[in-house]
């Protein structure tokens, strides 16, 4: 009797100890989708698309802003002519696939 309940005990520890250690994901499917597209994305083609966003944005066409992409993080260098350009081109990076960070160095001409 004493041996079945000695069985019983450390299974019944295996099995919390098995459940513990069994470390489940949190996150939505959605956002592990989200999260491992925007790590697969390159640099060069985050810098393509930041791009791409600021030239369909209407207004801000044609600028002169450098973007540059090192690890998901860009950066924005160049000069607009109002605050409005000037948040609106943050809003398109920010938008933009694969940005994670953008670091603005933008100048409004006064």
């Amino acid at each position: 009797m004493k041996s079945i309940h000695q069985v019983f005990l450390l299974t019944a520890c295996c099995a919390v100890l098995l459940t513990a250690c069994n470390g489940t994901d949190t996150a939505s499917p959605k956002q592990a989708q989200a999260a491992s597209a925007a790590v697969n994305v390159s640099d060069a083609d985050t810098t393509t698309h930041v791009k791409s966003a600021l030239n369909n944005e209407p207004g801000l066409e044609g600028l002169d802003i450098t973007v540059v992409t090192t690890k998901g993080d860009v950066r924005l260098t160049g000069a607009v002519a109002s605050q409005t350009q000037f948040d609106a081109v943050l809003t398109a990076a920010r938008a933009a696939e694969g940005a994670h960070s953008i670091h603005n160095e933008l100048t409004v001409k006064q």
